[in-house]
């Protein structure tokens, strides 16, 4: 007793033989095949068959879709590659509904040309859900937390899937055998598709981690030497991650070294709003010594150190008080340095800067002695993290500070250059 299944199937074949039988017998009377050779024949409704797939693939492309296409805003991402790749649907039903009216076609070429055609099918329908998946993507990059939250990775993965899936049912229409056939025979190919992509799944699981992470998005500027990367992040995808280097070079990083190896985001920068400087002035220690009266009084008319100067003052008096008769001789009491007062201005010019923040960490401190002089380094935060901008500011405070020194009696470390061998000669 045949099941439900098998009388729907038996259904369904008779409706499509009784279809096959009326288009065959509508070919066979149209007048223009009426008397010619059977080769003619089905030469000339192939050729029939042919050019009304290509009328309707004309209609829907050029007609209806153009009009359709119209009544949407142009404003943004269009849905045409869409509504294009399922447009070439048309033309292929056409032909798998028509093939089998084509009179004397072997019933082999009809199997072959259903099967082609079916698979094309396939195809297509993979190719619109792939524009589809683009076209979601587009519309995503328009929202503004899309450059933090990228999803072009994940679509890169849906389309592998969606193509790998579509493979197996073009491969299964062709074949004209049930796909799962194929899906069984998968288990056994499992180590050469892990083999062949490897890459691919180390760039999912890279790419995963960087979104949920928020360690990159589009606009960073990261720093990767080890791969010759320095700029702007430009594209995230799910096998690279595109870097625009400041001299306008592109450098294309695989994803998953991003997690493999360490690499620099400067966002942290950015969004503080201050950008560090951190440099040292080297001064020559032979010139650093304490102050005479006569020298503090003199330095006294600088207005930036003049109330630091009035504060040592009364605080060195009374600790060289405190000493009693000892601290009458200069080498028991404490006395003011050239350097330490050039520090005191340095700290005190950069708390005047309104260039410079204040709430960030502000400091003129010395570093170890070293062969090339003292280090008397700055170590402040800019107002503003604008690369221009911000070079200006450090050139403009050691501008400042260079030419400054020598009324502390203080000059820079510079090693023996060709005039001063000349002078030595001389």
């Amino acid at each position: 007793m045949p099941t439900i299944g098998e009388e729907a199937r038996t259904r369904g074949f008779d409706t499509m033989q009784q279809m096959t039988n009326e288009s065959l017998s509508a070919f066979r009377n149209i007048p223009l095949l009426v008397g010619l050779p059977p080769w003619a024949e089905t030469l000339a409704a192939a050729l029939l068959l042919a050019g009304i797939a290509w009328l309707a693939n004309f209609a829907v492309k050029h007609g209806l879709l153009r009009f359709a296409l119209r009544l949407l805003p142009h404003d943004g991402p269009t849905p045409a590659p869409i509504a294009a790749r399922l447009a070439n649907i048309v033309p292929a039903l056409i032909v798998a509904s028509g093939i089998g009216a084509v009179p004397h076609l072997p019933a082999a070429v009809t199997t072959l040309v259903s099967n082609v055609v079916s698979a094309s099918i396939i195809l297509f329908v993979a190719m619109a859900i792939s524009e589809t998946l683009r076209f979601a993507n587009r519309i995503y990059e328009r929202r503004p937390d899309a450059a933090s939250r990228p999803i072009k990775g994940y679509i890169q993965v849906l389309q592998i899937l969606l193509y790998a899936g579509a493979a197996i049912l073009i491969i299964a229409a062709l074949m004209d055998e049930s796909p799962l056939l194929l899906l069984s025979g998968l288990g056994a190919m499992a180590a050469v598709l892990m083999l062949v992509f490897k890459d691919t799944i180390l760039s999912l699981v890279a790419s995963v981690q960087l979104t949920s992470n928020d360690m990159l998005r589009v606009g960073d500027w990261i720093e990767m030497p080890q791969m010759g990367a320095d700029g702007d992040v430009i594209d995230i995808a799910l096998h690279t991650v595109k870097v625009q280097n400041w001299d306008k070079t592109i450098t294309t990083i695989p994803t998953h070294r991003l997690i493999a190896e360490s690499f620099r985001n400067w966002r942290g920068m950015s969004e503080s709003g201050g950008r560090r400087i951190k440099r040292a002035v080297f001064l020559d220690q032979s010139c650093i010594r304490f102050l005479s009266g006569d020298e503090r009084r003199e330095l006294g008319r600088i207005a930036l150190i003049r109330e630091h100067l009035d504060r040592k003052r009364n605080e060195l008096g009374e600790w060289n008080t405190r000493l009693g008769e000892a601290g009458r001789e200069p080498v028991n009491a404490r006395r003011l340095t050239n350097i330490g007062l050039f520090r005191a201005y340095v700290l005190n010019y950069l708390r005047a800067d309104a260039r410079i923040a204040k709430d960030m960490t502000l400091i003129a401190r010395q570093l170890a002695p070293t062969p090339q002089g003292l280090p008397l380094e700055i170590y402040c935060f800019t107002a503003t993290t604008a690369w221009v901008d911000y070079e200006d500011i450090q050139a403009d405070i050691f501008d400042h500070l260079l030419a400054i020194l020598p009324e502390f009696h203080l000059r820079v470390f510079q090693e023996p250059s060709g005039i001063d061998l000349q002078r030595l000669a001389g």
